[in-house]
């Protein structure tokens, strides 16, 4: 075996092309086309470049690790931006229905790459100038959309969740609010059994990445790009608290809203890790709220393994025990969940715990000033 080779930046881009900033014993071209089903069942993606011979990339991962000819594995390391870029071709599922209409307009207004609408019984028709197909796997084959948003009825969510993973689809947010939790256990379950589709949501406000790519109902007006990541579970407090942000000329990395359910398909814990291997992101920004254990467990990783600086809100201090409070995961179940222990926890692990949303902008801004000190 040769030189071991890794690679630690790469262009922004999760669809079938990858761009190397840096490369030392590769081809400067990365291909990502989708492998025949294998004997398990799982479509897994193969790498295609002149050196290139094997690979064992997850899609759920932040790291690609690749064998190359004459030399020993080496390590891709992906940008947070893979999740979704200027480049990233959306498939909008239940786009000819009312809430499907108006926010496609938006995304297409915004400069989202909209490939194609999903609606049964529609297909070979456009609508607002974008063609509409009756099945996933119609619209991946004649568009090669990589992602795909879903604003369907909640009886019907799960099925189409599934029916993008089946066609292919590497990344999924579903918008839709009131999934039943057991459409969402099987989902989910699923999902990450057979390990090609990372889902975002349900019951989530989408993701954005300023001046490149909007997938969900986030306006994309008060985004600004630059150096921040922020992962939420509330869509209105996203909205706020990047508002303030971008008045205080912190732009932002991405924007990713995991959604408020009790049983999320990507969590606190995963997106912080993406932003921890991201170099583009120099600071976190983490919304929390009231309920479950995500944003503990969500510090018990910052305290071993984070090492930019996070700040965080958590919303619902006032809420009174037993009183689910908006969102379907927003409800305290003896000592889980309660604010204190989300707060207590997040200290402990380092992070700025902002008491008011207009708070957070200042603590980020305290924290990259003292980072460029330490540097």
């Amino acid at each position: 075996m040769g030189t071991p080779a890794t690679f630690t930046r790469l262009a922004v881009g999760f669809g079938p092309r990858v761009t190397l900033v840096r490369k030392t014993h590769i081809h400067p071209e990365v291909w990502f086309p989708r492998s025949p089903i294998s004997r398990s069942g799982i479509q897994r993606p193969l790498f295609r470049a002149t050196d290139i011979v094997y690979n064992t990339f997850s899609r759920l991962s932040s790291k690609i690790t690749v064998r190359l000819q004459n030399c020993s594995c080496g390590t891709i390391q992906l940008l947070m931006a893979v999740l979704v870029d200027k480049n990233t071709k959306v498939l909008v599922c239940g786009m000819t229905g009312k809430e499907g209409t108006f926010h496609t307009q938006q995304m297409l207004a915004y400069g989202t790459n909209v490939v194609a609408g999903l609606t049964p019984g529609k297909g070979g028709t456009e609508h607002l100038g974008v063609p509409v197909f009756d099945t996933a796997k119609e619209a991946v084959e004649k568009t090669g959309a990589d992602a795909a948003l879903i604003f369907v009825p909640a009886a019907f969510a799960a099925d189409s969740v599934l029916e993008c993973e089946a066609a292919g689809i590497p990344f999924v947010t579903l918008i839709t609010e009131g999934v039943p939790v057991l459409d969402m256990l099987r989902v989910v379950n699923r999902l990450k059994a057979n390990g090609t589709t990372r889902l975002l949501g349900g019951n989530c406000a989408g993701i954005i990445t300023p001046g490149e790519c909007k997938m969900g109902i986030m306006p994309g007006n008060i985004f600004l790009p630059g150096p921040v990541g922020m992962v939420s579970r509330s869509g209105t407090l996203t909205y706020e608290i990047a508002w303030e942000l971008t008045r205080a000329n912190l732009g932002q990395t991405t924007c990713v809203g995991i959604g408020g359910d009790p049983i999320p398909g990507t969590r606190f814990k995963e997106v912080v890790e993406m932003f921890e291997n991201d170099p583009a992101t120099q600071a976190v920004v983490l919304v929390g709220e009231i309920g479950g254990s995500d944003e503990e467990e969500g510090a018990a990783f910052i305290k071993a393994h984070m090492s930019k600086p996070v700040v965080a809100f958590i919303s619902g201090r006032t809420a009174p025990p037993g009183k689910r409070m908006g969102h379907a995961g927003a409800i305290i179940a003896g000592k889980t969940g309660t604010p204190q222990s989300k707060v207590d926890a997040l200290e402990d692990a380092g992070v700025a715990v902002a008491d008011k949303t207009s708070d957070v902008a200042r603590l980020v801004q305290q924290a990259l000033d003292s980072r460029k000190v330490q540097a």
